[in-house]
Protein backbone atom coordinates (compact mmCIF):
# COMPACT_ATOMS: atom_id res chain seq x y z
CA UNK A 1 0.00 0.00 0.00
CA UNK A 2 2.81 2.38 0.93
CA UNK A 3 4.56 1.65 -2.34
CA UNK A 4 1.38 2.37 -4.32
CA UNK A 5 1.00 5.76 -2.60
CA UNK A 6 4.54 6.75 -3.50
CA UNK A 7 4.12 5.47 -7.04
CA UNK A 8 0.86 7.38 -7.45
CA UNK A 9 2.47 10.55 -6.12
CA UNK A 10 5.40 10.12 -8.48
CA UNK A 11 3.12 9.64 -11.49
CA UNK A 12 1.05 12.69 -10.54
CA UNK A 13 4.20 14.81 -10.26
CA UNK A 14 5.42 13.55 -13.65
CA UNK A 15 2.05 14.35 -15.23
CA UNK A 16 1.97 17.83 -13.68
CA UNK A 17 5.57 18.57 -14.68
CA UNK A 18 4.97 17.41 -18.26
CA UNK A 19 1.73 19.41 -18.54
CA UNK A 20 3.33 22.59 -17.19
CA UNK A 21 6.33 22.32 -19.52
CA UNK A 22 4.28 21.58 -22.62
CA UNK A 23 1.70 24.26 -21.83
CA UNK A 24 4.50 26.71 -21.15
CA UNK A 25 6.06 25.88 -24.52
CA UNK A 26 2.79 26.66 -26.32
CA UNK A 27 2.45 29.93 -24.38
CA UNK A 28 6.02 31.08 -25.04
CA UNK A 29 7.17 30.93 -21.40
CA UNK A 30 10.57 29.63 -22.41
CA UNK A 31 11.15 31.90 -25.41
CA UNK A 32 12.96 35.20 -25.07
CA UNK A 33 11.97 37.66 -27.85
CA UNK A 34 14.89 38.81 -30.01
CA UNK A 35 14.12 42.42 -29.02
CA UNK A 36 12.33 44.18 -26.17
CA UNK A 37 8.56 44.25 -26.61
CA UNK A 38 7.42 47.42 -28.37
CA UNK A 39 10.93 48.43 -29.49
CA UNK A 40 10.62 48.36 -33.27
CA UNK A 41 14.13 49.71 -33.83
CA UNK A 42 15.66 46.94 -31.74
CA UNK A 43 13.58 44.32 -33.55
CA UNK A 44 14.59 45.66 -36.95
CA UNK A 45 18.27 45.60 -36.02
CA UNK A 46 18.02 42.06 -34.65
CA UNK A 47 16.05 40.91 -37.69
CA UNK A 48 18.61 42.32 -40.13
CA UNK A 49 21.42 40.55 -38.27
CA UNK A 50 19.38 37.34 -38.46
CA UNK A 51 18.76 37.77 -42.20
CA UNK A 52 22.33 38.69 -43.03
CA UNK A 53 23.53 35.43 -41.52
CA UNK A 54 22.43 33.88 -44.85
CA UNK A 55 24.71 35.86 -47.11
CA UNK A 56 23.71 34.08 -50.33
CA UNK A 57 19.93 34.68 -50.18
CA UNK A 58 18.07 37.49 -51.94
CA UNK A 59 15.89 39.25 -49.38
CA UNK A 60 13.28 41.99 -49.07
CA UNK A 61 12.20 42.82 -45.50
CA UNK A 62 9.62 45.39 -44.41
CA UNK A 63 8.73 46.15 -40.79
CA UNK A 64 5.33 47.79 -40.35
CA UNK A 65 4.22 49.85 -37.37
CA UNK A 66 0.68 51.20 -36.98
CA UNK A 67 -0.11 50.45 -40.62
CA UNK A 68 2.90 52.32 -42.02
CA UNK A 69 6.41 51.34 -43.04
CA UNK A 70 8.73 51.65 -40.04
CA UNK A 71 11.89 50.50 -41.81
CA UNK A 72 13.12 48.20 -44.57
CA UNK A 73 16.07 46.06 -45.52
CA UNK A 74 17.04 44.86 -48.99
CA UNK A 75 19.95 42.61 -49.85
CA UNK A 76 22.28 43.41 -52.71
CA UNK A 77 20.55 44.08 -56.07
CA UNK A 78 17.09 43.90 -54.46
CA UNK A 79 14.81 46.96 -54.56
CA UNK A 80 11.32 47.76 -53.23
CA UNK A 81 9.89 46.98 -56.70
CA UNK A 82 11.83 43.77 -57.34
CA UNK A 83 9.54 40.86 -58.17
CA UNK A 84 9.63 37.72 -56.01
CA UNK A 85 7.60 34.53 -56.53
CA UNK A 86 5.56 34.02 -53.35
CA UNK A 87 4.36 30.41 -53.76
CA UNK A 88 1.38 29.59 -51.50
CA UNK A 89 0.99 33.17 -50.33
CA UNK A 90 -0.90 33.36 -53.63
CA UNK A 91 -3.81 31.72 -51.83
CA UNK A 92 -4.32 34.79 -49.62
CA UNK A 93 -4.72 36.96 -52.72
CA UNK A 94 -7.07 34.45 -54.32
CA UNK A 95 -9.18 34.44 -51.17
CA UNK A 96 -9.22 38.25 -51.22
CA UNK A 97 -10.41 38.18 -54.84
CA UNK A 98 -13.12 35.64 -54.02
CA UNK A 99 -14.27 37.82 -51.13
CA UNK A 100 -14.76 40.79 -53.48
CA UNK A 101 -17.29 38.66 -55.37
CA UNK A 102 -18.93 37.56 -52.12
CA UNK A 103 -19.09 41.15 -50.90
CA UNK A 104 -20.73 42.11 -54.21
CA UNK A 105 -23.38 39.43 -53.69
CA UNK A 106 -22.26 37.33 -56.67
CA UNK A 107 -21.27 34.30 -54.58
CA UNK A 108 -22.97 32.83 -51.53
CA UNK A 109 -20.32 31.56 -49.09
CA UNK A 110 -22.45 28.62 -48.04
CA UNK A 111 -23.99 27.56 -51.33
CA UNK A 112 -22.56 24.45 -53.00
CA UNK A 113 -19.64 25.59 -55.12
CA UNK A 114 -21.05 23.44 -57.91
CA UNK A 115 -23.83 26.03 -58.19
CA UNK A 116 -21.38 28.33 -59.98
CA UNK A 117 -19.29 25.84 -61.98
CA UNK A 118 -20.20 24.75 -65.50
CA UNK A 119 -16.82 23.63 -66.90
CA UNK A 120 -15.81 21.09 -64.26
CA UNK A 121 -17.28 19.15 -61.37
CA UNK A 122 -15.86 17.16 -58.48
CA UNK A 123 -15.62 13.43 -59.26
CA UNK A 124 -18.14 11.20 -57.48
CA UNK A 125 -17.16 9.82 -54.09
CA UNK A 126 -18.79 8.23 -51.05
CA UNK A 127 -19.34 11.74 -49.68
CA UNK A 128 -21.83 14.44 -50.66
CA UNK A 129 -20.12 16.86 -53.06
CA UNK A 130 -22.98 19.31 -52.53
CA UNK A 131 -21.54 20.04 -49.07
CA UNK A 132 -18.41 21.53 -50.65
CA UNK A 133 -18.93 25.28 -50.36
CA UNK A 134 -16.84 28.36 -51.02
CA UNK A 135 -16.45 28.77 -47.26
CA UNK A 136 -15.06 25.26 -46.86
CA UNK A 137 -12.69 25.63 -49.83
CA UNK A 138 -11.31 28.91 -48.50
CA UNK A 139 -10.68 27.38 -45.06
CA UNK A 140 -9.36 23.98 -46.23
CA UNK A 141 -12.29 22.18 -44.59
CA UNK A 142 -13.98 20.90 -47.76
CA UNK A 143 -12.80 17.32 -47.25
CA UNK A 144 -10.45 17.37 -50.24
CA UNK A 145 -7.51 14.99 -49.79
CA UNK A 146 -5.18 15.97 -52.65
CA UNK A 147 -2.57 17.63 -50.42
CA UNK A 148 -1.23 19.55 -53.45
CA UNK A 149 1.77 20.72 -53.78
CA UNK A 150 1.64 21.68 -57.52
CA UNK A 151 4.60 20.80 -59.72
CA UNK A 152 6.39 23.42 -61.79
CA UNK A 153 6.70 23.78 -65.56
CA UNK A 154 9.90 24.77 -67.30
CA UNK A 155 10.17 27.79 -69.57
CA UNK A 156 9.54 25.88 -72.80
CA UNK A 157 6.65 23.77 -71.51
CA UNK A 158 3.04 24.31 -72.53
CA UNK A 159 1.10 25.10 -69.38
CA UNK A 160 -2.30 23.39 -69.21
CA UNK A 161 -5.52 25.26 -68.54
CA UNK A 162 -7.51 25.21 -65.32
CA UNK A 163 -9.83 22.34 -66.26
CA UNK A 164 -7.00 20.15 -67.52
CA UNK A 165 -5.07 20.85 -64.33
CA UNK A 166 -8.10 19.96 -62.22
CA UNK A 167 -8.42 16.65 -64.06
CA UNK A 168 -4.69 15.87 -64.17
CA UNK A 169 -2.76 18.02 -61.70
CA UNK A 170 1.04 17.93 -61.83
CA UNK A 171 2.23 17.35 -58.29
CA UNK A 172 5.43 18.53 -56.65
CA UNK A 173 5.87 15.02 -55.24
CA UNK A 174 5.63 13.39 -58.66
CA UNK A 175 2.93 11.03 -57.40
CA UNK A 176 -0.48 11.13 -59.12
CA UNK A 177 -3.38 12.50 -57.11
CA UNK A 178 -7.05 13.16 -57.76
CA UNK A 179 -8.81 16.35 -56.66
CA UNK A 180 -11.79 14.79 -54.94
CA UNK A 181 -13.64 14.66 -51.63
CA UNK A 182 -11.98 12.00 -49.47
CA UNK A 183 -13.44 12.83 -46.06
CA UNK A 184 -16.74 14.27 -44.87
CA UNK A 185 -16.82 18.00 -45.75
CA UNK A 186 -16.73 20.30 -42.74
CA UNK A 187 -15.43 17.71 -40.30
CA UNK A 188 -11.72 18.55 -40.19
CA UNK A 189 -8.98 20.73 -41.62
CA UNK A 190 -6.80 19.39 -44.44
CA UNK A 191 -4.57 21.60 -46.57
CA UNK A 192 -5.62 21.43 -50.21
CA UNK A 193 -3.99 23.18 -53.13
CA UNK A 194 -6.66 21.59 -55.30
CA UNK A 195 -9.30 23.55 -53.42
CA UNK A 196 -7.67 26.78 -54.50
CA UNK A 197 -7.53 25.64 -58.11
CA UNK A 198 -11.30 25.17 -57.82
CA UNK A 199 -11.57 28.69 -56.38
CA UNK A 200 -9.55 30.01 -59.33
CA UNK A 201 -12.10 28.44 -61.67
CA UNK A 202 -14.89 29.91 -59.52
CA UNK A 203 -13.52 33.42 -60.06
CA UNK A 204 -13.31 32.80 -63.80
CA UNK A 205 -16.85 31.45 -64.06
CA UNK A 206 -18.52 34.09 -61.89
CA UNK A 207 -16.61 37.11 -63.23
CA UNK A 208 -16.59 36.02 -66.87
CA UNK A 209 -12.91 37.06 -67.06
CA UNK A 210 -9.57 35.34 -67.04
CA UNK A 211 -8.33 34.90 -63.49
CA UNK A 212 -5.38 37.25 -63.84
CA UNK A 213 -7.51 39.90 -65.52
CA UNK A 214 -10.08 39.83 -62.74
CA UNK A 215 -7.43 40.04 -60.03
CA UNK A 216 -5.82 42.96 -61.85
CA UNK A 217 -9.11 44.84 -62.07
CA UNK A 218 -10.58 44.00 -58.67
CA UNK A 219 -7.48 43.88 -56.44
CA UNK A 220 -4.19 45.02 -57.94
CA UNK A 221 -5.26 48.27 -59.60
CA UNK A 222 -7.41 49.54 -56.69
CA UNK A 223 -4.53 48.86 -54.29
CA UNK A 224 -1.83 50.38 -56.49
CA UNK A 225 -0.09 47.03 -56.94
CA UNK A 226 1.59 47.97 -60.18
CA UNK A 227 3.99 45.06 -60.66
CA UNK A 228 2.18 42.02 -59.27
CA UNK A 229 1.72 39.35 -61.92
CA UNK A 230 0.85 35.74 -62.67
CA UNK A 231 3.08 35.88 -65.76
CA UNK A 232 6.33 33.99 -66.36
CA UNK A 233 9.14 35.70 -64.46
CA UNK A 234 11.65 34.82 -67.16
CA UNK A 235 9.93 37.42 -69.35
CA UNK A 236 10.07 40.20 -66.72
CA UNK A 237 12.66 42.72 -65.67
CA UNK A 238 13.85 43.49 -62.13
CA UNK A 239 13.20 40.01 -60.76
CA UNK A 240 14.95 38.41 -57.79
CA UNK A 241 17.41 35.83 -59.08
CA UNK A 242 16.08 32.29 -58.72
CA UNK A 243 18.41 30.52 -56.29
CA UNK A 244 18.74 27.08 -54.74
CA UNK A 245 19.35 26.63 -51.01
CA UNK A 246 23.06 26.35 -51.87
CA UNK A 247 23.05 29.75 -53.57
CA UNK A 248 23.26 28.31 -57.07
CA UNK A 249 21.36 30.09 -59.85
CA UNK A 250 18.27 28.12 -60.91
CA UNK A 251 15.76 28.60 -63.75
CA UNK A 252 12.46 30.42 -63.39
CA UNK A 253 9.40 28.21 -63.57
CA UNK A 254 5.84 28.50 -64.83
CA UNK A 255 2.81 27.54 -62.74
CA UNK A 256 -0.46 25.99 -63.88
CA UNK A 257 -2.27 26.86 -60.64
CA UNK A 258 -2.13 30.66 -60.51
CA UNK A 259 -4.58 30.92 -57.63
CA UNK A 260 -2.70 28.40 -55.48
CA UNK A 261 0.94 29.18 -56.17
CA UNK A 262 1.53 31.36 -59.23
CA UNK A 263 1.71 34.95 -57.97
CA UNK A 264 4.82 37.11 -58.04
CA UNK A 265 4.81 40.43 -56.21
CA UNK A 266 7.10 43.06 -54.72
CA UNK A 267 7.70 44.44 -51.26
CA UNK A 268 6.01 47.69 -52.30
CA UNK A 269 2.94 45.94 -53.72
CA UNK A 270 2.68 43.59 -50.77
CA UNK A 271 2.86 46.56 -48.41
CA UNK A 272 -0.14 48.09 -50.18
CA UNK A 273 -2.03 44.80 -49.85
CA UNK A 274 -1.24 44.52 -46.13
CA UNK A 275 -2.10 48.18 -45.43
CA UNK A 276 -5.53 47.62 -46.98
CA UNK A 277 -6.27 45.06 -44.24
CA UNK A 278 -5.40 47.02 -41.12
CA UNK A 279 -8.49 48.21 -39.23
CA UNK A 280 -7.51 51.82 -39.98
CA UNK A 281 -7.58 51.33 -43.76
CA UNK A 282 -9.54 54.14 -45.40
CA UNK A 283 -10.09 52.90 -48.97
CA UNK A 284 -9.88 49.27 -50.05
CA UNK A 285 -11.83 46.80 -52.19
CA UNK A 286 -12.96 44.96 -49.06
CA UNK A 287 -14.68 46.62 -46.12
CA UNK A 288 -13.17 46.26 -42.61
CA UNK A 289 -16.07 43.91 -41.79
CA UNK A 290 -15.23 41.60 -44.69
CA UNK A 291 -11.54 41.60 -43.74
CA UNK A 292 -12.54 40.78 -40.17
CA UNK A 293 -14.62 37.91 -41.53
CA UNK A 294 -11.54 36.55 -43.32
CA UNK A 295 -9.68 36.21 -40.02
CA UNK A 296 -12.61 34.76 -38.07
CA UNK A 297 -11.75 31.14 -37.16
CA UNK A 298 -13.14 28.52 -39.51
CA UNK A 299 -10.76 25.61 -38.90
CA UNK A 300 -9.37 24.15 -35.68
CA UNK A 301 -6.41 21.82 -35.15
CA UNK A 302 -5.64 20.27 -31.75
CA UNK A 303 -8.07 22.72 -30.19
CA UNK A 304 -6.39 25.78 -31.71
CA UNK A 305 -8.04 28.07 -34.28
CA UNK A 306 -5.64 27.95 -37.25
CA UNK A 307 -7.44 29.16 -40.39
CA UNK A 308 -9.95 31.75 -41.47
CA UNK A 309 -11.31 32.41 -44.96
CA UNK A 310 -8.00 32.21 -46.81
CA UNK A 311 -5.85 33.48 -43.96
CA UNK A 312 -3.59 31.66 -41.53
CA UNK A 313 -4.34 32.53 -37.90
CA UNK A 314 -0.87 32.47 -36.41
CA UNK A 315 -1.55 33.39 -32.78
CA UNK A 316 -4.17 35.02 -30.59
CA UNK A 317 -3.71 38.71 -29.80
CA UNK A 318 -4.31 40.52 -26.50
CA UNK A 319 -7.87 41.42 -27.54
CA UNK A 320 -8.81 37.90 -28.61
CA UNK A 321 -8.31 38.67 -32.30
CA UNK A 322 -5.65 36.90 -34.37
CA UNK A 323 -2.35 37.70 -35.99
CA UNK A 324 -3.13 36.74 -39.57
CA UNK A 325 -1.61 36.55 -43.03
CA UNK A 326 -0.06 33.85 -45.18
CA UNK A 327 3.26 32.38 -46.20
CA UNK A 328 4.63 30.34 -49.04
CA UNK A 329 7.39 27.87 -49.82
CA UNK A 330 8.38 26.32 -53.12
CA UNK A 331 11.31 25.01 -55.13
CA UNK A 332 14.10 25.75 -55.77
CA UNK A 333 14.25 27.76 -52.51
CA UNK A 334 11.37 30.23 -52.41
CA UNK A 335 10.02 31.45 -49.08
CA UNK A 336 7.61 34.29 -48.31
CA UNK A 337 5.77 35.61 -45.27
CA UNK A 338 3.40 38.48 -44.50
CA UNK A 339 1.82 38.76 -41.05
CA UNK A 340 -0.34 41.45 -39.49
CA UNK A 341 -1.50 42.19 -35.95
CA UNK A 342 -4.96 43.83 -36.21
CA UNK A 343 -4.73 45.14 -32.63
CA UNK A 344 -1.83 47.43 -33.47
CA UNK A 345 -1.61 47.60 -37.26
CA UNK A 346 1.94 46.24 -36.91
CA UNK A 347 3.17 43.76 -39.46
CA UNK A 348 6.10 42.12 -41.15
CA UNK A 349 6.88 41.22 -44.77
CA UNK A 350 9.73 38.92 -45.78
CA UNK A 351 10.42 37.78 -49.35
CA UNK A 352 13.29 35.37 -49.98
CA UNK A 353 14.92 33.35 -52.74
CA UNK A 354 17.84 31.09 -51.88
CA UNK A 355 16.60 29.85 -48.51
CA UNK A 356 13.54 27.58 -48.06
CA UNK A 357 12.64 28.68 -44.52
CA UNK A 358 14.30 32.02 -43.65
CA UNK A 359 11.13 34.10 -44.11
CA UNK A 360 9.05 31.67 -42.05
CA UNK A 361 11.63 31.63 -39.26
CA UNK A 362 11.68 35.42 -39.05
CA UNK A 363 7.88 35.51 -39.12
CA UNK A 364 7.91 33.13 -36.15
CA UNK A 365 10.28 35.42 -34.24
CA UNK A 366 8.12 38.45 -35.08
CA UNK A 367 4.97 36.77 -33.70
CA UNK A 368 6.75 36.00 -30.42
CA UNK A 369 7.96 39.61 -30.25
CA UNK A 370 4.43 40.89 -30.92
CA UNK A 371 2.37 38.55 -28.76
CA UNK A 372 4.75 36.66 -26.48
CA UNK A 373 3.38 33.42 -27.96
CA UNK A 374 4.79 31.12 -30.65
CA UNK A 375 2.69 30.79 -33.78
CA UNK A 376 0.92 27.48 -34.23
CA UNK A 377 3.19 26.50 -37.13
CA UNK A 378 6.11 26.46 -34.71
CA UNK A 379 4.39 24.68 -31.83
CA UNK A 380 5.71 21.26 -32.76
CA UNK A 381 9.29 22.57 -32.77
CA UNK A 382 8.71 24.33 -29.44
CA UNK A 383 7.38 21.14 -27.88
CA UNK A 384 10.36 19.16 -29.23
CA UNK A 385 12.67 21.77 -27.73
CA UNK A 386 11.17 21.10 -24.30
CA UNK A 387 11.33 17.29 -24.45
CA UNK A 388 14.87 17.09 -22.97
CA UNK A 389 13.72 19.28 -20.05
CA UNK A 390 10.63 17.14 -19.59
CA UNK A 391 12.86 14.06 -19.53
CA UNK A 392 15.27 15.66 -17.06
CA UNK A 393 12.36 16.58 -14.78
CA UNK A 394 11.03 13.03 -14.91
CA UNK A 395 14.44 11.66 -13.95
CA UNK A 396 14.65 14.09 -11.00
CA UNK A 397 11.11 13.18 -9.87
CA UNK A 398 11.78 9.45 -10.09
CA UNK A 399 15.08 9.76 -8.21
CA UNK A 400 13.57 12.10 -5.62
CA UNK A 401 10.56 9.92 -4.91
CA UNK A 402 12.77 6.82 -4.84
CA UNK A 403 15.07 8.40 -2.28
CA UNK A 404 12.08 9.65 -0.28
CA UNK A 405 10.50 6.21 -0.33
CA UNK A 406 13.71 4.62 0.88
CA UNK A 407 14.41 7.14 3.64
CA UNK A 408 10.89 6.95 5.06
CA UNK A 409 10.72 3.16 5.11
CA UNK A 410 9.64 1.70 8.46
CA UNK A 411 12.62 0.98 10.68
CA UNK A 412 13.26 -2.61 11.66
CA UNK A 413 11.59 -3.99 8.60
Amino acid sequence: MRFLKWLTGSLLLIAAWTAVMLFGATEGWFRQPIAPTGDARAFKDAAVAYLEADASASIAFVLIESGQIFDTYYSERIKPDTLFPVASMSKWFTAYGVMTLIQAGKIDLDAPVATYLTRWSLPPSEFDNAQVTTRSLLSHTAGLTDGLGFGDYEAGDTVPGIVESLDHPRTSSGHPVVIRVGRAPGTEWGYSGGGYLILELLVVEVSGQRFGDYMEQAVFVPLGMTRSTYGFLGDRENVAVSLTADGEVAPYYQYAASGATGLATTADDLMNFVKAQVPQAEVAPLTPGTVKQMRTPEAVLLGLPIWGLGTILYAETDTGDYVFGHGGQNEPAINSEARLNPDTGDGVIVLVTGDPSLATQLGFLWVIWQTGRPDFLGLEAEVRRMIPWVGLGIVVIVLGTGIGFWRTRPTGS
